[in-house]
């Protein structure tokens, strides 16, 4: 397998608010066939019924209850970015879960979910620098 990944699929329970919402932050989609795609760098996100993602994955559909175990990131180039972000987040019907501030690593970040309660980070890390095009290369750690 080789280590890549090319669409992260969000379950919602509500497409029409859960495109809005997307919209409402300033990402431009294409709706197809009850499915919603986003081009995001170099990879897809997109937003589709729960219960037909969990029937198409094998999985019995069920209510969401709590956290997930998966966090969803978006990187910025400076603090005050974190700041306007969540601050369009909470306009835009999103929910703030830890408002931004420097974290125990040591750079800023904050963190918020969207109306179906996917949770997303959203971060200024000096360490990740981002390209001009918006990706971002993992550092070396130096075998860390």
């Amino acid at each position: 397998m080789e280590q890549r990944i090319t669409l992260i699929t969000l379950g919602v329970s509500d497409l029409p608010r859960a495109k809005a919402f997307y919209e409402a932050l300033g990402w431009r989609g294409q709706e197809v066939e009850e499915t919603v795609f986003f081009q995001a760098g170099g990879l897809g996100l997109v937003l589709w019924d729960r219960d037909k993602l969990a029937r198409d994955c094998g999985l019995e559909p069920g209510p969401s209850t709590g956290f997930g175990g998966i966090a969803l990131a978006h990187n910025v180039r400076s603090d005050a970015e974190v700041d306007t972000l969540l601050g369009l987040v909470e306009r835009s019907g999103g929910t703030i879960t830890k408002p931004a501030a420097m974290n125990p690593i040591g750079f800023y970040s904050g963190a918020f979910t969207d109306p179906d309660g996917h949770a997303w980070e959203v971060a200024h890390n000096p360490a990740f620098p981002l390209a001009e095009d918006g990706s971002l290369t993992i550092p070396d750690f130096g075998g860390k």
